[in-house]
């Protein structure tokens, strides 16, 4: 094959080289976790392995909520890693994350203006102040686990409770259960505390850690 020298090609328009820049850096950033993760610091990164989502569980969660046009839920989003794993892969989705630290959504609002995905956004409140009516579907990595774990706190600004543990588990399963037929859970590590009734098993993956459910 016929080597040709680069300097015989004419150069790239400044757009068109930052644009293909942009895009394999961003194809970077995905190829793995530990790509993703350098984007945090360092105490952030630490935390990745019991407390984010893993790149390939968020994609294979992505696949089963991701609709065009449909509007998901992330519930206790942290840093943002699995809304924005999920909206790399399915462009089409609007990814939304709730979280209630305020410096773990500035460190998701910073990953997002690095990334630049146009279909993220995220929410700082307590999933207690969140409209449910405004979400078609929703993924959960037991995000209330962190109020009766010991171990792995992400730091000391959460209340470590049984009651609220309980109270919040059923405040998601009361607003799941008011949510119409064909609504889609995707959870990760759950105790299935917070599924109604109505909700049925649609798959299971990742030796029965993550479970898929559509309302009947």
């Amino acid at each position: 094959m016929k080597a040709y020298p680069f300097s015989n090609f004419p150069p790239f328009p400044d757009e068109l080289a930052a644009n293909l820049k942009k895009v394999h850096l961003t194809a970077s950033l995905f190829s793995n976790d530990a790509a993703f993760d350098w984007m945090y610091p360092q105490h952030f990164q630490l935390l990745s392995l019991k407390h984010w989502t893993p790149l390939a569980i968020a994609r294979k969660a992505a696949e089963f909520l991701a609709e065009p046009g449909a509007r998901v839920l992330d519930i206790g989003s942290g840093v943002g890693k699995f809304c924005m794993a999920a909206a790399y892969h399915f462009p089409e989705t609007y990814w939304h994350g709730v979280e209630q630290r305020h410096k773990l959504i500035c460190q998701a609002e910073d990953a997002k203006g690095y990334t630049q995905l146009p279909n993220v956004n995220f929410i700082y409140a307590n999933i207690t102040q969140v409209n449910f009516k405004e979400f078609d579907h929703f993924y959960f990595y037991n995000s209330f686990y962190e109020n009766i774990d010991l171990e792995n706190q992400i730091d000391d600004t959460i209340e470590l409770s049984a009651s609220l543990y309980t109270y919040y588990n059923k405040y998601l399963c009361a607003a799941l259960n008011k949510k119409s037929s064909g609504t889609r859970l995707v959870t990760f590590h759950s105790f299935e505390q917070e599924i109604p009734p109505g909700f049925k098993l649609a798959d299971v993956a990742c030796d029965g850690l993550m479970k898929m459910w559509i309302k009947a």
